[in-house]
């Protein structure tokens, strides 16, 4: 299988890590807006946050996916798997088993969708 198409161990596992870096940077810029607009705090959060929107841009451009559809609906599982560890670590809130099983219902998703057999 070739790792630069993501199939395979070494593909799956840089695909893995290429959409964890793309849903942290997602994640980081879009709490910036937040910080700024819901918690009251400096515009000057905004600059690092649209630094870092370009930054997940940029990363999600680079999937293995073959459509760009596709490769933001695998990203999708990964995004809210990542959010819930944003929610645990940076707001100081644990995920309930409810948040835990639907993570894990739409990484078996995104994985499907990437990573499924296709016909020619």
């Amino acid at each position: 299988m070739d790792a630069a198409s993501g199939h395979g161990y070494e593909g799956g596992m840089q695909s893995l890590a290429l959409y964890l870096a793309a849903a942290l940077a997602e994640i980081a810029g879009c709490f910036a807006f937040w910080t700024w607009f819901r918690l009251g705090r400096s515009a000057l959060w905004l600059a690092p946050g649209m630094a870092s929107l370009a930054l997940f841009a940029w990363l999600l451009s680079l999937s293995p996916a073959d459509q760009a559809g596709r490769a933001y609906a695998a990203y999708g599982g990964v995004y809210i798997a990542a959010s819930l560890l944003w929610l645990w670590l940076a707001e100081g809130r644990r995920p309930d088993p409810w948040d835990l099983l639907g993570a894990a219902i739409c990484l078996a998703g995104a994985a499907l969708i990437l990573w499924g057999p296709r016909g020619a």
